[in-house]
């Protein structure tokens, strides 16, 4: 499902937005040219929703009451954005997750520790079973097909990181010993 937006936004508007938070990107002369251009749109885009994430983690209260409340008032500022389209709705969170599956996997090492892995199998399987579901949606046998194929291939990968895991930390190793006794 592809979508566009009624009034998309242009490259020195979302930069304009940036300065207006504070957030300015600096730009290197000698690289970009003095005014944004259409073709920083995506970044300008990454700069802005990372801004707005932080902004939302530093409003949000870390106690149990007060983070579920701040959480839902942002839901309910979301839901308000999007309004009732919820093929609009679910192709946001499908973004979402490719975008939190990428970043999950960064990683300086050259193989990434366990619980990364398995952090991205998990956002990976969430993607997956939702696309999953929207073929369902469709009629698209095939396709609902491909999509938990790959949802199960995820699902195997997190167990795998999370076996490494507690491999790395001591613990498999005592579970061995005890089974078999």
């Amino acid at each position: 499902m592809s979508i566009r937006s009624e009034r998309p936004v242009s490259a020195e508007q979302i930069h304009a937005a940036l300065v207006a938070l504070g957030a300015e990107p600096v730009a290197d002369p000698e690289a970009r040219a003095e005014k944004p251009q259409e073709t920083d749109r995506l970044r300008l885009l990454g700069k802005l929703l990372a801004k707005a994430e932080l902004e939302i983690t530093t409003a949000t209260r870390l106690s149990e009451e007060g983070e579920i409340e701040d959480v839902l008032d942002t839901m309910l500022g979301w839901t308000d954005q999007l309004s009732p389209d919820a093929g609009l709705a679910v192709n946001v969170l499908t973004n979402r997750l490719q975008r939190t599956a990428m970043q999950v996997s960064e990683s300086e090492e050259e193989e990434p520790p366990p619980g990364r892995e398995a952090s991205f199998a998990a956002s990976m399987t969430a993607l997956y079973t939702l696309s999953a579901q929207l073929h369902a949606d469709r009629g698209d046998v095939e396709g609902t097909r491909r999509a938990l194929s790959g949802a199960e291939e995820a699902l195997i990968d997190i167990m795998q990181g999370m076996h490494d895991l507690r491999v790395a930390i001591g613990d498999a190793a005592g579970e061995d010993e005890g089974s078999e006794g």
